[in-house]
């Protein structure tokens, strides 16, 4: 990594690498006890305040901070590989987390600039952050209704989110929002439990049922000047790391489900009459089923951790000397983000669905809970279309296209409102 250049007076104050073993012994006693209730949350819809907790209890929170502010310090690469570990126990946890992660990441980056030490000591001590951008109904594309105002010599956050992930389990919300102060658009920091607050839990998606992505609503809520940052100054390759937490979640899933199947095929003692051997588990075509999905698995890993090497090359790139280099950096982590979220999209759904082929109609069972690998690894895969994933790519290839490194959703303007 010092190839980048790093400015020397950065070098102490970054997150470049961490002894991986010795962090990870930290969490994976909690990963297992995660994965004990997993099934359970999910059959009866509990949401995982508990899980949560325990890790907010171990640092967790503060796997990307350096070191000299008392996190973990870890590279992008191990971030996701404890993604992965985490996302194999329970998948919902990583997505609630995934708003906290990418303001961490956006702190990080700030700290170029201004000191960080203020929200770098809140992660260690704990302290999570939930994601809320996404307005729903007729909110025109390109427009937020989410409004900072002044209000009786102070300034007040009002509005109404979906999909505000985590946000339920967090104790401040990074919410995009129209500051009518300064006439921008921005990120505003408010307290999770500050008054004029509301978060219901009426998610209501067939999967990733347990991610706290409901409605947050926001009535003259105070927020001090220095909370409110101004969005064009977030971090560049934002889009591409929220994308790879998908894809670390996506391999969590596909690692899950492929041990979770091999469980249950060495555990069958049925057998079809037109099958090939006197046990499941010695079925030459059951083998080959999983043998697949194995295979499958382990590309989805390969690929997220590559394109989380691509992120940490933008991350570090942002401290170097070079603004050319820097550019490339984050297009290059754009365009791996991309290509990777099209494969492994893929493959995971493929992997989740032919698994079944290694059981009878048993797998179907509601205790069982085996469709939560394909529902859940379904939802992940919706956010960011990829059909308009492979657009971009294509454009890029063929034309040099830019990628978009920043997207909305919206009503369209040919729809009239109601």
């Amino acid at each position: 990594m010092t190839n980048l250049n790093i400015q020397t007076h950065f070098k102490d104050e970054l997150s470049i690498s961490a002894d991986y073993e010795l962090v990870v012994a930290k969490y994976r006693p909690i990963f297992a006890k995660i994965a004990q209730g997993a099934v359970e949350r999910e059959q009866q819809r509990i949401l995982p305040y508990e899980p949560i907790q325990w890790l907010k209890q171990v640092g967790f929170g503060a796997l990307r901070v350096p070191v000299k502010f008392g996190g973990d310090g870890v590279s992008l690469a191990q971030l996701f590989q404890l993604l992965i570990e985490l996302a194999k126990a329970d998948s919902n946890v990583v997505q609630a987390l995934r708003g906290h992660f990418a303001f961490v990441e956006d702190r990080l980056n700030a700290h170029k600039l201004t000191s960080q030490s203020l929200w770098f000591n809140r992660f260690v001590q704990g302290d999570l952050v939930g994601n809320a951008w996404t307005e729903i109904g007729q909110v025109k594309i390109g427009d937020v209704i989410t409004r900072v105002t002044q209000k009786n010599n102070e300034l007040v956050v009002n509005g109404k989110k979906y999909y505000s992930t985590g946000t339920i389990f967090a104790d401040w919300v990074d919410l995009f929002a129209y500051d009518e102060s300064t006439d921008q658009h921005v990120i505003a920091a408010i307290s999770r439990h500050a008054f004029g607050v509301e978060i219901l839990d009426d998610w209501n998606g067939f999967g990733q049922k347990t991610t706290g992505s409901g409605t947050l609503n926001l009535l003259n809520v105070a927020i001090a000047r220095d909370h409110i940052l101004p969005f064009e100054q977030r971090f560049k390759y934002q889009t591409a790391f929220y994308q790879v937490i998908h894809l670390a979640t996506l391999t969590g899933i596909a690692q899950s489900a492929v041990a979770t199947f091999i469980d249950e095929v060495q555990k069958r003692d049925r057998i079809f009459s037109h099958g090939n051997a006197d046990l499941v588990r010695n079925d030459p075509q059951i083998l080959q089923v999983i043998g697949k999905a194995s295979a499958q698995a382990y590309a989805s890993q390969s690929i997220t951790i590559s394109t989380a090497e691509a992120l940490q090359k933008a991350y570090l790139s942002h401290f170097g000397g070079s603004e050319v280099k820097n550019i490339q950096a984050n297009i290059d982590a754009e365009l791996e983000s991309s290509q990777g979220q099209v494969v492994i999209s893929e493959l995971v759904l493929d992997l989740t669905s032919h698994l079944f082929n290694a059981l009878g109609a048993s797998a179907s069972s509601t205790e069982k809970q085996l469709d939560r690998f394909w529902r859940n690894a379904r939802v992940v895969s919706s956010h960011n279309p990829l059909i308009y994933k492979e657009k971009v790519i294509g454009d890029w290839e063929v034309n040099r296209q830019p990628l978009p490194f920043v997207w909305q959703i919206g009503a369209s303007p040919k729809v009239k409102s109601a």
